[in-house]
């Protein structure tokens, strides 16, 4: 397998301690044994100190935290759970939600988060092929009784199966082990410059959900790993977020760019009221360099930074840390201190294809998936689909999955890379791009973009835009404007088979 892989001299990440095993896969030294361990670190260090806040409900400390979660533990285990059994999690964003992932790894069990936006169908499909013999349910009382604690669990045993959800087919669960997820806490803090020891002044305002790997594994267990306070709102509501991030003091946010781009575009927003925040991280979509350095503007006290990962890869895979983030805005930065990037067969001219992925983060395979697992995870490196390049000075840029790419009469052009330009142009707050069919040409390139609140997009206005930013056989030769939000799976990834649909009419040139 041919691959090529970025200089690390040029990687700005802290990694001392990061050694490489046999196998050439970079490994923290300094991890815990297991995600209870990490947490009765942080119970044993300052009980008493705020763990979780419920935005309109609850507030826990960490003894409270540590004591509850125990209790739900012992509650498994009278209903016959036994280490090694899957319970899986039906809830949405709360303490509860917390109390049931922590109860159920107290109990030697292995948590399976069920995506709340799934149907009823695709809930079933998750419960019955993980196997799971408890289901965390709304409505339902958490489990109760006295308090249980499993003592063996160790770093390569599954913690938790996190489900894909791609846009074709079912989805696959992705086994994280504790290692997995305990290295991807330490690179969360490395990667934004927080050293793990900071205490009750980290306070990270969770608005994604718990059920993917951002929220639980690079937002939630940092900072109780950090011994500060995770406070969690049920969904976003752009002046509750506003609201919520001055009266808890939020040091700490992670979004999507659209959520930020909703923030600052609020007549009720001030920078005052964000004032409080240091780390500002965003992620899952294209942003424009515009947008990246209003965030920085608007939040004064804050450093940015553009993080790119998988469920695969247990979250944080590379980052573009502030000192990059608003000239390099289409890249997703580094290679995280315990990953390694390679590009399997790259175009000798371009650099370009397919990005594959080493490290401590690599998750233990699909559950119940022989095939899939080997024909992904083949050779130690993690096969991600996705088309992109590796720069001379290490930056790694995602261009398209390879599904997704366009053959425009011989030219590749990658969708991902134009909608990175496009999200800039006027109007624009939504884009996607994708391959209209073409006698001649075999493919042509479509846009379809939904504008931003109350603006109007004019089609002669982006092609403008974007001749000046991208080569001709990139610029889009159909524009589609639709009114409606672009079509989403559960898990956020844009439905491009219902876009190739899409009546693009006659081709503008």
């Amino acid at each position: 397998m041919a691959t090529t892989a970025p200089p690390r001299g040029a990687n700005p990440f802290d990694d001392s301690g990061v050694l490489a095993d046999q196998h050439g896969i970079r490994r923290y030294t300094n991890l815990h044994e297991s995600i209870p361990a990490m947490l009765r670190a942080s119970v044993d260090a300052d009980p008493r100190a705020e763990a979780l806040v419920e935005v309109g409900g609850g507030r826990i400390s960490y003894r409270e935290l540590w004591d509850r979660a125990a209790r739900v533990a012992g509650g498994l285990r009278d209903r016959g759970i036994r280490p090694g059994d899957r319970v899986a999690i039906r809830l949405p964003n709360s303490i509860d939600w917390v109390l049931a992932f922590l109860g159920g790894l107290l109990a030697g069990a292995i948590v399976v988060p069920v995506n709340t936006r799934f149907t009823d169908s695709e809930a079933s499909y998750v419960v019955d092929d993980s196997g799971s013999s408890y289901l965390f349910e709304p409505g339902s009382q958490l489990p109760d009784a006295k308090p249980h604690v499993y003592a063996g669990a160790s770093r390569t045993d599954i913690a938790a199966i996190f489900y894909t959800s791609g846009t074709t087919g079912f989805p696959k669960g992705a086994m994280h082990t504790h290692e997995n997820v305990l290295a991807n806490v330490e690179t969360a803090f490395r990667v934004v410059g927080v050293t793990p020891d900071i205490g009750p002044e980290f306070r990270t305002l969770v608005v994604v959900p718990l059920f993917h790997v951002t929220g639980c594994h690079s937002q939630a267990l940092p900072v109780l790993r950090a011994g500060g306070a995770a406070v969690i709102d049920a969904a976003f509501d752009g002046r509750r977020m506003i609201e919520t991030i001055e009266r808890e003091r939020i040091t700490a946010c992670t979004a999507v760019p659209a959520i930020y781009y909703h923030i600052l575009n609020r007549p009720d927003f001030t920078s005052a009221q964000v004032a409080c925040v240091r780390w500002a991280s965003y992620g899952g979509a294209p942003i424009a360099p515009a947008l990246v350095r209003r965030i920085a503007e608007q939040f004064p006290g804050a450093r940015v930074g553009n993080g790119f990962g998988l469920t695969e890869s247990t979250s944080i895979s590379t980052f573009l840390p502030h000192e990059w983030a608003a000239d390099h805005a289409d890249s997703v930065g580094f290679a995280a201190p315990h990953t390694q990037v390679a590009i399997d067969a790259a175009d000798r001219e371009t650099g370009v294809g397919e990005i594959l992925i080493r490290g401590q983060g690599v998750c233990a395979g699909y559950w119940n998936k022989p095939d899939a697992t080997a024909q992904t995870f083949a050779d130690h490196w993690l096969h991600t689909g996705d088309v992109g390049r590796v720069s001379e000075q290490g930056l790694v840029y995602v261009l398209d999955r390879i599904k997704d790419m366009i053959n425009r009469g011989g030219e590749n052009v990658y969708c991902v890379e134009v909608e990175n330009d496009l999200i800039g142009a006027p109007g624009v707050g939504e884009v996607a791009v994708v391959g209209v069919p073409d006698s001649m040409m075999g493919e042509k390139v479509g846009a379809v973009i939904v504008p931003l609140p109350g603006a109007t997009v004019d089609a002669a206005t982006v092609l403008a835009y974007a001749r000046e930013r991208l080569a001709d056989f990139k610029v889009p030769q159909f524009v589609a404007v639709r009114a409606e939000p672009l079509p989403r799976n559960p898990n956020g990834k844009v439905l491009k088979a219902q876009l190739r649909e899409t009546d693009f009419g006659s081709p503008l040139f």
